[in-house]
């Protein structure tokens, strides 16, 4: 049986840190709105069956007419966010099709993500249940107390700083988020449910590029990459 890949695009954030007054969704980024380059992504990567997409009851109607301008013909619905990510990514996952075997759970402020990224976990996914992408650390990282002194330094080498898209086999996914649900546990990364059941997750390798958009700062950084693939860099 053929696999069906539901995209669960998670935009349902204030954006505070961004300081702009409105969702940073819809902050242009060259000539489209951050999230009409996530959308975009996962339209055009063919192992993408359907798109999912969660926001804020107050963005949903742009949210829609970003899609209808863009042509992201795979949207499945826009369904309102949560009070957790927790909750946004499961009612994501309540309005996905019947037809669905795997999750593949991205966030809408990360909209440099390569369409070859998505093709490469979603694969891999499809072999072990779980996976994500993630590139290595580059700075030592440093753990530290509540008075800031610092208490250990874990192996560079070991760490791996873990982006989006995260894909899961559906059983395995709603299996471990009831776990997380029953225990009263709510988790900013969706690899931590499959953990905390006691699931393995494998980290395929990502892209640097796949930035998440936070701060202002962010957004030169985004625009300039997209400048440097206009100009023929594979980046």
């Amino acid at each position: 049986m053929k696999n069906f890949v539901t995209a669960i695009i998670v935009a349902a954030g204030n954006s505070t840190r961004m300081g702009r007054g409105i969702s940073k969704q819809f902050i242009p980024l060259l000539d489209m709105p951050v999230i009409a380059h996530t959308l975009t992504a996962f339209q055009n990567t063919q192992s993408v069956d359907e798109i999912v997409l969660v926001a804020r009851p107050c963005d949903e109607d742009e949210m829609k007419n970003i899609a209808s301008e863009f042509n992201i013909s795979k949207l499945r619905a826009v369904v309102h966010g949560g009070e957790t990510r927790g909750e946004s990514v499961q009612n994501g996952v309540n309005a996905s099709s019947e037809k669905t075997t795997f999750f593949a759970i991205h966030d809408g402020a990360r909209p440099l993500i390569r369409q070859q990224d998505i093709e490469k976990v979603v694969n891999r996914a499809f072999a072990v249940k779980s996976a994500a992408l993630g590139v290595a650390v580059k700075d030592t990282v440093k753990s530290v107390n509540s008075e800031n002194i610092v208490t250990d330094t874990p192996d560079r080498a070991s760490l791996r700083a873990v982006q989006t898209p995260q894909v899961f086999e559906k059983g395995l996914y709603l299996g471990a988020l009831k776990m997380a649900v029953e225990q009263n546990k709510n988790f900013t990364d969706d690899c931590q449910l499959i953990e905390n059941a006691g699931g393995t997750v494998e980290i395929v390798q990502g892209s640097e590029s796949n930035i998440k958009i936070t701060t202002p700062y962010d957004l030169i950084v985004a625009e300039s990459i997209l400048k440097s693939r206009k100009g023929g860099e594979n980046i």
